[in-house]
């Protein structure tokens, strides 16, 4: 019998432990305070350079606050890509990378708040094959642009660190694991962790920022007598005064068509004219329901060549003469535009510095999709709604709806944001006070009525507030540029369709129950911005109201 070697026991305990060697030859670990904190995260309140990072420069508790440096150092015993190969050994090296990253896992006082996979671009390729440490701001007083102030921003602003995170001592503990995404996520061992004890501060808020805000005179609505849970309401504003809920500027219940709450924030007011952004393409879906009632044009099932000479555009494709003005309501017109896809070349970034949307928006590829099956958020094609309606109405679509929509509904004050041909833009940015858009909401909730007046026919409603996106099980659905949302309060679901604009801005009109909610906010390109929203409307509102 042969005697067991050192390299065979070696062997032994690499097959038992599921341990591979290595498919990259990562950096040599040759910093003392690395070799000292092996699988190590370490949490700094100030910017070190590792050269310059001491033991002494390593804090046991901070003093919280969002505007001072919050600095992350990960020390590991190997790089990412080989943590990757243990997980999957047939993949080379750049296939383990377009399919894993780090997870990161955060828990406050021992309770997990929130987990990431983080995405695969995040990082730099080199870096995440040969690198054994590195450094990311959570949060930087230099600005320091970073995946890791969005990966903080998603933890403490959306997933709740935030209101972990209370006034008082806490301990802020952070997990990083290797992770890979196929048909499924598979998660790899511990490879770093590290804790901190965070003192956070009390924030000396005044009963006046607290208090419900009294409903002034002559707002234009009769005004509620309806019960409602004050504390709920108060506890709200208190979020808001503490900047827990951030950039909220206004908030306006409607219920049983009366004015149930109204309140107003960061220096906005009852005359404020509200930056609402996509809530706009609402606007479109309303006007191009009046046009078609009153025979301008025939349908939504009218096609774009019935309007365009579309060979004179670019990548001209037969399947662009059946786009119907229906897929161009519905978000699913085929085109090659998606507003949440940097590359995408109909992407809305794209068309604001051309001297012509409308031509962008038909310039912009066919993809392979089915015409009216495949929802794509496609603000370009709002522009061209707009332009058909431009097109077909007496005067113009700006003197039209003036006439047709905001006269019936008694408002007088707003702006429209233009095209560079200065026609009224409705891919977004009108703006009006926040009950003007209560209004509009309510008009919705009265199946198109307005004081007696038919504005809207409630068979065009019908049409707006219906999913035609029902298969789609990881989307709520989409109406005519209307969002369906379901809000849930305890055991109960509620309905709604919603308009919504960057920044977290809602108007959202109740199914079933007679409520109407306004929240305006500027919380523009912000993480944050909508989970906050839905979170007030889920949390506050509706428990004050009807639970």
């Amino acid at each position: 019998m042969k005697p067991i070697t050192i390299l065979t026991l070696s062997l032994i305990f690499n097959l038992s432990f599921g341990q591979t060697q290595n498919l990259v030859t990562p950096e040599k670990i040759e910093n003392t305070v690395q070799k000292n904190h092996l699988n190590t995260i370490l949490l700094l309140d100030k910017v070190v350079a590792l050269e310059n990072l001491k033991e002494n420069d390593i804090p046991k508790n901070i003093n919280f606050q969002e505007d001072k440096d919050l600095d992350l150092r990960v020390f590991m015993d190997n790089s990412l890509v080989n943590y990757l190969h243990e997980l999957d050994p047939a993949l080379t090296a750049d296939e383990l990378l377009k399919k894993g990253n780090y997870q990161f896992s955060f828990l406050v006082d021992g309770k997990l708040i929130y987990v990431e996979n983080l995405n695969t671009g995040a990082g730099t390729v080199e870096n995440k094959k040969i690198k054994t440490n590195f450094r990311i701001p959570l949060i930087s007083t230099g600005n320091e642009d970073s995946w890791g102030k969005y990966l903080w921003s998603r933890f403490y602003l959306v997933h709740g660190g935030i209101d972990a995170l209370t006034a008082g001592n806490h301990l802020l503990k952070i997990e990083i694991r290797p992770y890979l995404k196929s048909t499924s996520v598979k998660t790899g061992r511990l490879i770093a962790k590290g804790e901190i004890n965070l003192t956070v501060p009390k924030k000396n808020i005044s009963e006046q920022q607290i208090a419900l805000q009294p409903i002034k005179a002559e707002s234009g609505w009769e005004v509620s007598t309806d019960k409602f849970k004050t504390e709920k309401i108060r506890a709200l504003n208190q979020k808001i005064a503490e900047n827990r809920f951030r950039d909220i500027t206004s908030i306006v219940v409607i219920k049983n068509k009366k004015l149930l709450i109204e309140e107003y924030f960061n220096n906005s007011g009852r005359d404020s004219l509200q930056d609402t952004r996509s809530v706009g393409k609402s606007f479109a879906s309303a006007l191009a329901g009046i046009v078609i009632k009153e025979g301008y044009l025939k349908n939504e099932n009218q096609t774009l060549r019935e309007f365009y000479h579309l060979k004179e555009f670019q990548h001209y494709a037969p399947k662009k003469d059946s786009v119907t003005l229906k897929s161009l309501l519905t978000m699913s017109s085929s085109f090659e535009g998606n507003d949440d896809d940097d590359d995408s070349p109909g992407n809305e970034e794209n068309m604001y510095p051309t001297d012509n949307w409308v031509k962008f928006a038909l310039d912009v590829p066919m993809t392979d999709h089915k015409i009216g099956k495949k929802w794509s958020y496609f603000t370009a094609g709002v522009v061209v709604t707009g332009d058909i309606l431009d097109q077909k109405v007496p005067n113009g679509l700006e003197s039209y709806a003036k006439e047709k929509l905001f006269n019936p509904l008694e408002i007088k004050t707003y702006q429209w944001q233009y095209t560079p041909q200065h026609k009224i833009s409705l891919a977004g940015g009108i703006r009006m006070n926040s009950l003007d858009f209560a209004k509009f909401g309510q008009l919705y909730k009265n199946n198109g009525e307005w004081k007696g007046k038919k504005v809207i026919d409630k068979a065009w409603i019908k049409k707006s507030f219906s999913n035609y996106f029902s298969e789609n099980k990881d989307f709520e659905g989409y109406g005519y540029l209307f969002w369906r949302k379901v809000y849930k309060v305890g055991n109960k679901s509620f309905e709604a369709y919603q308009c919504s604009g960057n920044g977290g801005n809602k108007i959202i009109m109740f199914t079933e129950i007679p409520l109407v909610i306004v929240i305006t906010a500027k919380a523009y390109n912000k993480a944050y911005a909508h989970p906050q929203s839905e979170k007030i409307v889920q949390e506050y509102l509706l428990p004050a109201v009807y639970e």
